[in-house]
């Protein structure tokens, strides 16, 4: 069953969000390999090349990374120095 997309809006970017909502969520948690190009476009029924441009998104976005021959990756969230927060209060 493949996730229904609004396709008045651009698809690329709701597969993205549909990624980073799983990242964000912890359903892909730190570490955890998400969907290949092929897995994406099967899940989402969309071409190869729509899956590429919310992948290279993300990746752009810090929110995955890509290591060669063996896919992407949620990469590491930035850590909120512990001084930020006694300026604001």
């Amino acid at each position: 069953m493949s996730p229904e997309l609004d396709r008045t809006r651009p698809v690329w970017r709701q597969v993205a969000a549909a990624i980073e909502t799983r990242i964000t969520s912890g359903d892909y948690p730190v570490g955890a390999r998400v969907p290949s190009v092929v897995e994406l476009s099967a899940e989402f029924g969309i071409a190869a090349s729509t899956a590429q441009k919310a992948l290279t998104y993300l990746k752009t976005e810090g929110l995955i990374r890509a290591e060669v021959g063996l896919g992407s990756f949620v990469a590491k969230r930035p850590v909120e120095p512990a001084n930020q927060s006694e300026e604001q209060g």
